[in-house]
């Protein structure tokens, strides 16, 4: 192995938790969840194919209905949603796994024909996008602003729905505050127009991405939860302002809560926010990498260049989408098997979902190549 790969699988402990490895597989939505959010036995098979990784933090599950953003995706809410979960765990742990929660809350990024809501916003401004519905993409819809009660109430929510998730069998949960989804529209000036106490200041700007953390670590314990941000992101129509410092001040305001972990999405260790942000975070801080090139030459530089820099672990997508032995095919030196992104999302379903091929497989049976061609034919 190069050292590179002997750092990456070099074992971490995190909070309470021994992870076997640094490599951490990011939540990735999916939409395999029943209509109403519950988990299905399919993604308990998914998931549970993934186990060797030193942490699955588990696709974005949403606190209450109003956070809802597209169709099939899992909430945890409702005992049937804490049932479905706690079968997707329990063959996890079975599997030698260990396992976190992503609580997200779609603010803007919604639509009454998905959850029957009118989505809940900072402020009045609509996603710049259409959004995809049960029939299909249609315009989004003008958000109706947070009220100090709604805010209340959706704290709350995020606290109930972390005690929910460690009844349904997970070690802890993250809260998600990235990718343009409701904790992230607080932070950006052009989707927080408020003039109250959430909006205008940097200081009022972060204060309900870190209320809700709070909320959570005071309800389940701050070694249970970690916070995924993403510095400078774009995504869902997103225009942050004054970045290099608005992360900087979050990472202050929460650095002595004791959280598991913080979480950069995108992270780049060459830029001004990382290197503050790791200067400023006393705690284990994860970093998913941008790949220029899904080969394990290219998940191994791109990882060993943030471990140098500082990162503790590697929070890894579409390689652990793609590559259910991620971690044996790293150690190895082994190819990864191609994406096939027409079975990313919306199309449910075990293709391209539970049947990308192990090593193993491959050399008995049928390669990811010839997968990729009979899908290939289907779609046609």
């Amino acid at each position: 192995m190069t050292q590179q790969t002997t750092a990456l699988l070099a074992p971490f402990r995190l909070s309470a938790l021994d992870l076997p490895n640094r490599l951490v597989m990011a939540p990735l939505t999916r939409n395999r969840a029943a209509a109403d959010g519950t988990p299905t036995p399919l993604m308990a098979t998914y998931y549970a194919q993934r186990a060797s990784a030193g942490l699955i933090i588990a696709e974005a599950s949403t606190p209450n209905a109003a956070g809802q953003t597209y169709p099939n995706i899992t909430a945890i809410h409702r005992p049937a949603h804490v049932a479905g979960w706690r079968r997707v765990t329990g063959a996890v742990r079975e599997a030698g796994g260990r396992m976190f929660l992503q609580l997200q809350h779609g603010g803007r990024v919604g639509h009454p024909a998905t959850s029957g809501l009118t989505p809940l916003a900072p402020s009045p401004v609509p996603l710049p996008e259409t959004i995809v519905t049960p029939q299909g993409h249609r315009p989004a819809v003008v958000p109706r602003e947070m009220t100090a009660e709604d805010i209340r109430t959706t704290i709350a929510d995020f606290a109930r729905a972390a005690r929910n998730a460690l009844d349904a069998g997970f070690e802890g949960v993250e809260v998600h505050s990235a990718n343009g989804h409701l904790l992230h529209q607080f932070l950006a000036r052009n989707t927080n127009l408020r003039t109250d106490g959430y909006g205008g200041t940097i200081a009022r700007r972060i204060r309900f991405t870190a209320e809700v953390t709070e909320a959570v670590a005071a309800e389940i314990g701050a070694e249970r939860v970690g916070l995924r941000v993403s510095p400078g992101n774009t995504v869902n129509g997103i225009a942050e302002g004054e970045t290099e410092e608005l992360y900087p001040a979050l990472a202050e305001r929460l650095r002595g809560l004791g959280l598991a972990y913080l979480h950069l999405v995108h992270a780049d260790p060459d830029t001004p926010v990382f290197r503050s942000v790791r200067a400023g975070w006393p705690g284990v801080l994860v970093g998913n990498p941008v790949l220029r090139e899904m080969t394990p030459q290219g998940v191994l530089a791109a990882s060993g260049a943030l471990l140098e820099a500082g990162t503790d672990l590697i929070a890894l997508g579409r390689p652990f989408l793609a590559n259910p032995d991620l971690v044996e095919r790293l150690r190895r030196g082994a190819p990864l098997n191609p994406l096939r992104e027409r079975y990313f999302m919306y199309v449910g379903g075990a293709a391209g979902y539970t049947d990308y091929p192990a090593l193993d497989a491959q050399r008995t049976g049928a390669s990811s190549d010839s997968i990729v061609a009979l899908d290939g034919e289907r779609v046609c």
